[in-house]
């Protein structure tokens, strides 16, 4: 992990905050309508470094604090929440691969996801397996030399687009919960690998999502991430960067409808006066504005305890993620309000940012799962005696 300097970084939230106004921006609203999966900015934001900002440097990537990347995936999100997210997915990927896999696997793939020349996709979710991972029926069976999944991979980004996809499926014996489940890199061109029809979403419409179909996939031994059996744990390690992350990019997506909230009470007039002048416009404005503040430092803390390898960052990360996405749809939303009528016009973008960012709420384990951790770690004997503590 590198450590950067105050310049250093602003000197990369700069050249992100450039991208993000030149390359997303300006675009966000015909991906949004027309659905489109922007490849070609996705290659840019490669070359700037962006397919793998918590990789090491030794395979392409930039190798930054989790401070420092919740930064980054806040600045994009101001461009475009869809996209943003997307990136964070592929970064995920990116992380697994170099953190658990070997020589081999990293060298093969790591270049090319760390330049965004080719894509990454995570396939944990089933159609009967959402929040309950351990409970995934995807089966792997051992074949010689070989594997061969079995399975239905449901709400996967990137499905179709992407050149590799990390599969969750089952090692062990039905029943063996957490313990059976093991990680492999199924490459895009795999036979029996198919997709799902385009689902027809609320929000996210720049990037695919598909179910990922596996009838009897064959991949060979080496294609096993870490070690048999060790899947969900690789799972869970990569969820908190993940739960960070979309909560970075609920807050650049909320920071952006804020802005434009503020920008629009100045201008119109209402009853023979602005906006702006009303007693219950600043109020409103006020508490958006307070609300992504505690938010943002809840995500810093949450960053903070990831880099530190703190004890509690999973519940940290966890308070980050459901504050953090349920300030951002709110504030978003209540942007839209002061808009009135036009925030529920395209041509505005706010209800495109409303749409984005409901999802937040949902991926990355919905909110109710976050509440879950939090109470359960409180429940442990040294629960509240951290929480008390500040730690």
């Amino acid at each position: 992990m590198i450590t950067t300097t105050t310049e250093e970084r602003e000197a990369i939230l700069g050249a992100v905050r450039e991208f993000a106004e030149t390359e997303l921006a300006p675009f966000a609203s015909e991906l949004d309508e027309k659905h489109i999966f922007p490849r070609e900015a996705l290659n840019r934001a490669g070359e700037l470094g962006l397919g793998g900002v918590y990789v090491r440097e030794e395979f392409g990537g930039t190798g930054l604090s989790r401070a420092d990347t919740v930064a980054i995936f806040e600045e994009l999100a101001q461009g475009d929440p869809a996209v943003a997210a997307y990136i964070s997915i592929h970064n995920m990927v990116a992380w697994m691969i170099d953190t658990y896999g070997d020589e081999a696997q990293r060298s093969g793939w790591l270049p090319e996801l760390t330049g965004m020349t080719q894509f990454g996709s995570y396939c944990l979710t089933e159609p009967g397996a959402g929040s309950d991972a351990a409970a995934i029926t995807t089966s792997a069976v051992r074949d010689g030399d070989e594997y061969v999944l079995t399975g239905v991979k449901q709400f996967i980004s990137g499905a179709g687009e992407a050149a590799v996809y990390i599969v969750m499926a089952r090692t062990g014996a039905a029943g063996s919960g957490a313990r059976g489940i093991s990680a492999f890199l199924v490459p895009a061109d795999a036979g029996d690998l198919s997709f799902g029809a385009l689902e027809k979403k609320m929000g996210w419409h720049a990037q695919p999502t598909r179910q990922v179909i596996l009838d009897g996939v064959r991949v060979p031994a080496s294609a096993v991430l870490g070690d048999e059996g060790q899947g969900f744990a690789i799972a869970m390690s990569a969820l908190n960067g993940g739960r960070l992350n979309i909560a970075a990019c609920s807050l650049g997506g909320a920071q952006w409808a804020l802005d434009r909230a503020v920008q629009y009470v100045h201008e119109r007039v209402a009853f023979g006066e602005p906006l702006a002048e009303k007693q219950s416009i600043l109020f409103q404005i006020a508490d958006m504005r307070t609300e992504l503040h505690a938010a943002r430092l809840m995500v810093r803390d949450g960053a903070q305890a990831v880099d530190e390898q703190a004890p509690d960052a999973t519940m940290r990360c966890a308070m980050a993620k459901r504050f953090a996405t349920d300030a951002g749809f709110d504030v978003a939303n209540r942007a839209l309000q002061l808009h009135g009528g036009y925030g529920y016009l395209q041509d505005y973008g706010i209800e495109k940012v409303v749409r984005d960012l409901r999802v937040h709420q949902i991926l990355e384990g919905t909110n109710e799962i976050m509440r879950l951790i939090v109470g359960r770690e409180m429940l442990r004997p040294a629960g509240s005696v951290s929480m008390r503590s500040g730690s």
